[in-house]
């Protein structure tokens, strides 16, 4: 019996900004993920990665992140890919940037 297919969206890093990047459905790449292709079918989705690997000169590391259908466009489902949308985690640029990091607890 086979498993139902988790809907992914293309993500990678911009090369030259080192940014997390999505694939859009009209070939863009976007620093939102909430304007991220929902790729629903498997076949398609492996078609879509490919056409991110292909562009070496504007993206490194692509690969298929699960994501799930929400109100204003995919959600990630994993740990790891919420928090990549957060951005750099040292708060000195990129998304973060103006945010106070909280107290921290070893």
């Amino acid at each position: 019996m086979s498993r139902k297919y988790i809907p992914k969206v293309v993500t990678a890093n911009a090369l030259l900004e080192g940014d997390v990047i999505y694939l859009t459905a009209d070939d863009r790449w976007t620093r939102e993920h909430h304007e991220a292709e929902l790729i629903e079918d498997e076949a398609h989705a492996q078609l879509r990665l490919l056409h991110a690997a292909a562009q070496k000169g504007t993206v490194v590391g692509a690969y298929l992140a699960d994501a799930k259908p929400g109100a204003n466009g995919p959600e990630p489902i994993h740990f790891r890919e919420v928090f990549r949308t957060r951005g750099p985690s040292n708060y000195a640029h990129g998304k973060q940037v103006g945010e106070q990091p909280g107290p921290r607890h070893y």
